[in-house]
């Protein structure tokens, strides 16, 4: 299965968000982070605020922010919302294939067995988690928590 580069970014901003504790995030100081356009980034952030992912507060000193704690979001719950689509073969699609096993084939068992544990292995794994793993995220992502902005907000 190959994630969505929608899917990767998405998992990055939340990832970005929460380094960030608590702060409001640009869009393009993200962008800037990742080396990828703003507009992108925006059309991504749609999905992930309507599912309650984040959150957006608009204006001159608007921003993003975590919509709950990034130990409450997994990465399930971002592949979830940004992922159109788990059909591993043709077979899982809603209208499938003409194939007379359809009903009773391995194959789409154990396709289905193997899709079922990619999504418990990302219901482990937080977006805290991910971050914390990385000492120096902040530095990585050039968020600078000793400026006047950071510390004002």
């Amino acid at each position: 299965m190959r994630l969505t580069r929608q899917t990767n970014y998405a998992i990055r901003i939340l990832m970005y968000c929460a380094a960030n504790d608590g702060q409001l995030s640009r869009i393009p100081e993200i962008a800037a982070a990742y080396s990828v356009s703003e507009l992108f980034l925006f059309k991504i952030l749609q999905p992930l605020v309507e599912h309650g992912l984040v959150t957006t507060v608009r204006g001159r000193n608007g921003g993003v922010k975590l919509a709950r704690p990034a130990a409450d979001i997994s990465l399930f719950d971002v592949v979830r919302v940004t992922e159109e689509n788990f059909a591993m073969a043709e077979c899982f699609e809603n209208d499938a294939a003409d194939c007379p096993l359809i009903d009773s084939c391995g194959v789409n068992a154990a396709l289905r067995e193997a899709l079922n544990a990619f999504f418990a292995v990302l219901m482990r794994h937080s977006i805290d988690e991910i971050v914390k793993s990385r000492t120096n995220i902040n530095q990585l992502l050039g968020i600078d928590t000793l400026s006047p902005r950071a510390m004002a907000s």
